[in-house]
């Protein structure tokens, strides 16, 4: 029966991750849609994963005798899922680490670190409370007007607390590598977290400047994972065209946080109710 159960969750996993299709339109649509099937799958299997280790090797559902290989299963999935996230929050601060090493400037009324590479970059750098690094590179091509579209970009992703929020997505995708569609779910809600971040900006900042600096950065390469960072220039041509698109036509409305937009999330619980019938 606990083999029933893992089947059962990796179908409706597998099922609603080939549904998604990337495609064009209302910013919160998009953004709910693309984390229900990012988010769902992967915690469907948690769960069921959690009730067959609360359930154990012992005892009967129903008529049915239960066993160890499904207990050992989940207990190694869910082990391997742990040893995943401790290694990305090693690496996550690795990260923290090397841009508090770099030189604390203040530019404009405001701190931040200088970080010494010509690369065109400046990014969030952190957890909950990040940190704004800029390098030396783009200090010495941005005009004061384009970099303050910078900050106001970057201040768009402290914000909504992106650097903290995509680390746990990150985790998720580490872990549900082998699910399909979860590069492009990915893809996707990068590219949404910029255009929040460029809404946010082109709220305080000119639009047209902001596309300007972001034509500019854009070209480089990333100089750190986009798990750990939350930069200006998301690399990537489809990116590029979309934001350029976004902020060169009407302003985009980015709605408050929606609690009921969660309400989905609570069918991934189904699983645990089959505890109750554990004897």
């Amino acid at each position: 029966m606990h083999l029933l159960m893992i089947l059962t969750a990796l179908t409706v996993a597998y099922f609603l991750r080939i549904t998604f299709t990337s495609s064009l339109g209302n910013w919160n649509l998009r953004w709910q849609r693309s984390l229900f099937l990012f988010l769902f799958p992967p915690l469907l299997l948690g769960m069921t994963a959690i009730a067959l280790l609360c359930m154990g090797t012992q005892g009967k559902m129903g008529n049915f005798h239960t066993g160890g290989f499904s207990y050992i299963l989940a207990l190694s999935c869910l082990a391997f899922s742990g040893i995943l996230c401790i290694k990305l929050a090693y690496q996550g601060w690795g990260s923290v680490k090397s841009a508090r090493n770099c030189s604390v400037i203040n530019i404009a009324g405001r701190e931040v670190r200088l970080l010494s590479t010509n690369a065109l970059f400046a990014g969030q750098i952190g957890f909950w409370q990040p940190e704004l690094v800029i390098s030396e590179g783009l200090l010495q091509t941005l005009s004061p007007e384009h970099l303050e579209t910078v900050f106001a970009h970057e201040q768009g992703h402290y914000h909504y607390r992106d650097t903290f929020w995509f680390f746990w997505l990150g985790w998720v995708r580490s872990c549900t590598v082998w699910l399909p569609n979860t590069k492009a779910l990915w893809e996707e809600l990068l590219i949404l977290r910029e255009l929040r971040a460029d809404a946010y900006a082109a709220s305080q900042v000119d639009r047209l400047l902001l596309a300007e600096s972001l034509l500019l950065v854009v070209s480089t390469a990333p100089v750190l994972s986009e798990t750990f960072c939350a930069a200006l220039g998301s690399p990537g041509i489809e990116r590029l065209e979309q934001r350029i698109e976004s902020l060169l036509s009407q302003p985009v409305v980015i709605p408050e946080m929606n609690f009921q937009s969660w309400n989905g999330f609570m069918l991934a619980l189904l699983p645990l109710i089959a505890v109750v019938f554990h004897t």
